[in-house]
């Protein structure tokens, strides 16, 4: 694998992108990227949650005073070369609730579906996938969730006794929004990701992350790795919680973006995710694509279902917005599909967003989670950011 270029983790249009994001220094510090410079703005906003809940939130990052630290690219050098277990580039969220939208996309609720039916035997992946293809017979990117169109195949697909409740979140009026990691638990760009030791069927889910204060409003999006256990959640769907939040599981970054005049929630729905895995023990190589112009619903609409006056989070919430993307390409034994190896580097990128790097290890091997909100709170204290 060829060493990672700072340049490459950084939206296209650089220039023109203000970016917020935490670094350690010290502890964690709220920085902003102006014009392609770093300024840590922690004395005016503590946390990026509270950043968000300012009405001018726009303004401090555009203006606020600060520490000048330099190019943003010289930071990512060092970020890159910081040992394993001290991280200098963080997760850029702190106190928001991490929330994920599933089945969001016509190829993953298919893949959900095979999932389910398969038990968590990836063997038997590829056998399924061709009959549920038969059995379906439409093309379910074409159908509005909840639709009288949506009921009328819910209904036929009832009576030949192939509907499944990953079709219910896919083409019902509910969306499936579950919670993915605690706040402070996600990892930032160039850590390590982890999988259970127990999981022998995985894959990374790259995923655009929109950033939402206590109010409902969106104020930026960034990049996300969903990791996903397909024979944990295979097993059951009970079993989500032991599938998706585990140490390491949840990477987010490198940067927020925030919306301005250069970069709107249109940019989001008619961006690209480009998904990029490469083995470090077998030379193998997988990349592929998502086009948000394919979700089956706004994004909008999914902040909407996530919260609002039956749910609310008063520190504001990261939301993954689903995936297109599940690697089905054969690693080892015919029809047996993808699944990670150890050492696999992941590479999620978006030219407005940059790109997400990290490698992938178990998560008992990887770095334990021990910096939390009363950890965080302790540590403002002590530096008189309170």
């Amino acid at each position: 694998m060829q060493p990672i270029s700072p340049a490459s983790l950084l939206p296209a249009d650089l220039a023109q992108a203000l970016l917020i994001g935490r670094i350690w220094r010290d502890g964690p510090c709220v920085v902003a990227v102006r014009g392609g410079e770093v300024v840590d703005i922690t004395q005016t906003v503590a946390t990026v949650a509270e950043l968000f809940e300012r009405s001018d939130a726009l303004d401090i990052a555009r203006h606020a005073p600060g520490i000048a630290l330099g190019s943003v690219q010289a930071l990512l050098a060092q970020a890159l070369a910081a040992p394993v277990g001290e991280p200098l580039l963080l997760a850029p969220c702190d106190l928001q609730a991490v929330k994920a939208c599933g089945v969001t996309f016509a190829v993953s609720l298919l893949e959900r579906v095979i999932e389910e039916q398969a038990g968590g035997d990836a063997a038997r992946a590829a056998s399924l996938r061709t009959a549920l293809q038969t059995t379906l017979g439409s093309d379910l990117s074409a159908l509005q969730p909840g639709s009288e169109a949506a009921q009328r195949l819910k209904q036929q697909l009832q009576q030949r006794g192939a509907w499944s409740q990953y079709m219910e979140v896919g083409i019902g009026p509910d969306a499936e929004v579950f919670t993915k990691a605690q706040p402070m638990s996600s990892v930032g760009c160039g850590a390590q990701v982890g999988l259970l030791p127990s999981s022998a069927w995985n894959n990374p889910e790259p995923e655009i992350v929109l950033a939402v204060n206590s109010r409902g409003e969106v104020l930026g999006a960034t990049l996300g790795n969903d990791v996903n256990l397909r024979d944990i959640e295979g097993r059951s769907a009970l079993l989500l919680g032991k599938a998706k939040d585990n140490n390491g599981s949840c990477a987010i970054g490198p940067f927020i973006r925030l919306f301005d005049e250069h970069y709107t929630l249109d940019t989001v729905r008619q961006a690209e995710v480009s998904l990029l895995i490469e083995g470090a023990d077998d030379g193998f190589v997988l990349e592929g694509a998502s086009f948000m112009r394919e979700i089956s619903r706004d994004p909008l609409d999914l902040v909407r279902q996530a919260a609002g006056q039956y749910h609310q989070y008063p520190d504001g919430f990261m939301l993954f917005l689903g995936t297109m993307f599940s690697p089905v390409k054969d690693r080892g034994a015919q029809g047996g599909g993808f699944t990670h190896h150890l050492g696999d580097r992941v590479t999620i990128a978006s030219p407005s967003l940059g790109a997400l790097v990290n490698d992938v290890q178990r998560c008992d091997a990887i770095p334990p989670w021990t910096f939390g909100v009363r950890a965080l709170y302790q540590n403002l204290g002590q530096r008189g950011l309170l």
